[in-house]
């Protein structure tokens, strides 16, 4: 068993002793991502709306480094600081998925995400 590091320079530098995505055995595991624009560094956290597209162009740029895409993810997982921004943070997450095809998911709602965002997301895909 071989694992690969995914970065790519188009989602924001880790800011720990941690990887974007490993890939191993046909899968991919990407760390959550949170909305942090990597062009300037600076989240994007006017509102949950558009908190939630970064983190999700974030996921999108590793699925790319990686070769694959949102149709090829299994499972996500959803943190979320406030669980009454679920409708919201789910119709963002909706647009780049087929329901048809989405993955398994949980939501989950927790005290406290890194640099006080609201909204954080990982997830597991086939290559």
């Amino acid at each position: 068993m071989s694992k690969q590091i995914i970065n790519s320079k188009n989602a924001p530098a880790p800011i720990g002793p941690y990887s974007q995505a490993v890939k191993v055995n046909g899968m991919l595991f990407v760390s959550g991502q949170v909305c942090f624009n990597p062009s300037n560094g600076e989240l994007v956290n006017g509102n949950i709306i558009d908190e939630t597209h970064q983190v999700m162009k974030n996921l999108k740029a590793i699925l790319e480094e990686a070769g694959t895409d949102f149709s090829k993810v299994v499972k996500s997982s959803i943190f979320v600081k406030d669980l009454n921004n679920f409708n919201a943070i789910n119709g963002v997450y909706g647009q780049y998925f087929d329901s048809e095809t989405a993955p398994a998911r949980e939501t989950v709602e927790v005290a406290r995400l890194p640099r006080d965002v609201n909204v954080e997301i990982s997830c597991i895909a086939l290559v």
